[in-house]
């Protein structure tokens, strides 16, 4: 589901915040993005399915409403992200199995609402499913961060852009049931330190995160 909502509408002092977005049982809020109301939306699903349409394709609605059908998913299927399209920016695809490609944007022709969309991503086992999708420019830095804790932060442009029905390459190697549960787009930094936080105590040994600036071409396998 997909909707928007004049900013001024969550103009608000109360401290226990105001509803944003009503929500059908078994749905959950995703994406948050803050727009003029002129860019496209790219919708992606986990078994690698996007649907491209025009912002003009709905009208301003109130904080509660449920919103409108954005892409019809398939049975067992499930958005993971949605994302706003510049002209600068191209399509980037994260796997939960730390591989990843940017695919054009002129690619994704716009569409109808409602549809079941196109393929993005070509999903195997050694890929598993798609764990985020963002716009992304030259200019940003991305950073994945997995179950176990860990975080990677690389520069997009190191990552090879490929047609849409493609798998890309290894972005970030993981050791065995560890898999990518979040990606964050940031801007891009010339020179990063590697980061690793020694315990205060022993009992925080186990949640300490460690930070890498890695380079894509260290760990790339092949498309």
């Amino acid at each position: 589901m997909f909707k928007k909502t004049k900013l001024k509408e969550y103009d608000t002092n109360r401290k226990g915040g105001l509803i944003a977005v009503g929500l059908r049982e078994d749905d959950e809020l995703i994406s948050v993005n803050l727009t003029d109301g002129n860019h496209s939306v790219i919708i992606g699903t986990k078994n690698g399915m996007c649907i491209k349409f025009s912002q003009e394709d709905v009208r301003p609605m109130g904080r509660t409403a449920h919103g409108v059908r954005g892409i019809r998913l398939r049975d067992g299927d499930f958005v993971v992200g949605a994302c706003l399209v510049s002209e600068d920016s191209k399509l980037l695809v994260i796997s939960e199995n730390g591989m990843g490609k940017r695919t054009e944007m002129d690619e994704y022709k716009i569409q109808s609402r409602g549809g079941k969309g196109i393929r993005t991503y070509k999903i195997n086992d050694k890929t598993g499913n798609v764990a985020a999708i963002k716009a992304v420019t030259d200019e940003n830095d991305i950073m994945l961060i997995t179950s176990e804790g860990v975080i990677i932060r690389t520069g997009v442009e190191d990552i090879s852009t490929l047609r849409r029905d493609t798998s890309g390459v290894k972005i970030m190697k993981l050791k065995d049931e560890v898999k990518v549960v979040s990606v964050a787009v940031v801007e891009k930094e010339e020179e990063a330190e590697a980061v690793k936080e020694e315990p205060e105590s022993a009992w925080e040994t186990d949640v300490v995160s460690k930070v890498y600036k890695t380079p894509v071409e260290e760990v790339t396998e092949g498309v």
